[in-house]
C-alpha cells in the first residue's frame, strides 16, 4: 500500500488583462506570476485558455467582412445559423460530422471533432459582429511559449493550451488540450500492472486533457477573467510518455466507431 501523501496546487494568475492582437503572452504570464509572488519551478504546468492565444494571434474576424458561399447558405438554412459563421466553420473544417437545427459538428482542420469549429462569440469583443477562431497552430504556439519561458526563467515547464468541448454522450463541457509542449499529451499505460499484477493491455490516458479539465475548475467559461492557470506538484510520467503534442490525442479515423 502506498501511504505517501500526494497533492497538487491549482492557482489562477491574477490581473491578466484583456488581450489584443500582438500582445506578448510570455510577458503577460511573467507579470501575472510576479503579481502572485510566484516564480516558476520544475514540474510546473501552465494552462492557457485558447481564447487569449487566438486574440494575441489576431484571429478575431469581423463578420461584416465574410461573404458566405452557396454551401454555407444551404447549411445555414438547415442549421438555422448565421451563414457568415457557417462559412467560417467550413473554412476551418475538414468535413462535417453532424448537423441539425441549432447544431453543427465538424472535424476541425486540427484533427479533433467539435461544435462550430470552435468559433466563439463569448468574451470576444464588445462589437456584436465579431467572432474568434481557434489558434492557427496551437501545438506550435505551445512549443514557442515553452521555449521562450525557459529562455526568460531558466525553468522548463509544461504548457497546455486549453479549450472547452462538449461530449457526445454526456451533458456539459469539459476542458481539453488543443496545444501541448514540454509534457506528455497521451500516456500509454500498456504493459504496466494493476493492483493485482495483471498487465494493462489497452489503457491509454488522455493526460493533457485531464490537466486542462483540472485548470478549468478555476478558469471557468463566463466572466471569471482567469485565462492562465498554474498547476504545481504534477509529476509528469517519464520515459516514452515524456514529450507530446495535442495532436497525439486525436483518434485515427480507422479506430473511431462513431465518425
Amino acid at each position: 500500500m502506498n501511504t505517501k501523501l500526494l497533492s497538487i496546487e491549482i492557482i489562477a494568475l491574477p490581473g491578466i488583462p484583456l488581450i489584443k492582437a500582438g500582445d506578448d503572452l510570455v510577458q503577460i504570464i511573467l507579470d501575472g506570476l510576479q503579481r502572485a509572488e510566484l516564480t516558476l519551478q520544475e514540474h510546473d504546468t501552465l494552462v492557457i485558455a485558447s481564447k487569449i492565444v487566438s486574440k494575441a494571434e489576431g484571429r478575431l474576424v469581423d463578420l461584416k467582412t465574410v461573404t458566405p458561399g452557396e454551401k454555407a447558405h444551404d447549411l445555414a438554412e438547415k442549421t438555422r445559423k448565421d451563414a457568415r459563421i457557417v462559412e467560417l466553420v467550413l473554412r476551418e473544417s475538414e468535413q462535417i460530422s453532424r448537423y441539425a437545427p441549432g447544431v453543427l459538428i465538424v472535424q476541425h482542420r486540427l484533427g479533433f471533432t467539435c461544435a462550430n469549429a470552435g468559433i466563439d462569440q463569448s468574451n470576444v469583443d464588445d462589437r456584436e459582429d465579431c467572432v474568434l477562431l481557434l489558434p492557427y497552430d496551437p501545438d506550435k504556439t505551445a512549443s514557442e511559449l515553452h521555449q521562450r519561458l525557459f529562455e526568460r526563467t531558466g525553468t522548463k515547464v509544461g504548457i497546455v493550451i486549453s479549450d472547452s468541448h462538449g461530449r457526445p454522450f454526456r451533458m456539459g463541457n469539459t476542458g481539453v488540450a488543443i496545444g501541448v509542449a514540454g509534457m506528455p499529451a497521451l500516456v500509454d499505460l500498456r504493459g504496466q500492472s494493476d493492483l493485482f499484477g495483471r498487465e494493462l493491455e489497452i489503457s491509454m490516458q488522455g493526460y493533457a486533457d485531464l490537466v486542462a479539465s483540472a485548470a478549468h475548475l478555476l478558469s471557468g467559461e463566463g466572466d471569471e477573467g482567469r485565462p492562465v492557470i498554474l498547476l504545481r506538484g504534477l509529476q509528469h510520467p517519464n520515459g516514452r510518455n515524456r514529450a507530446g503534442r495535442a495532436s497525439d490525442l486525436n483518434r485515427a479515423a480507422k479506430h473511431d466507431l462513431y465518425r
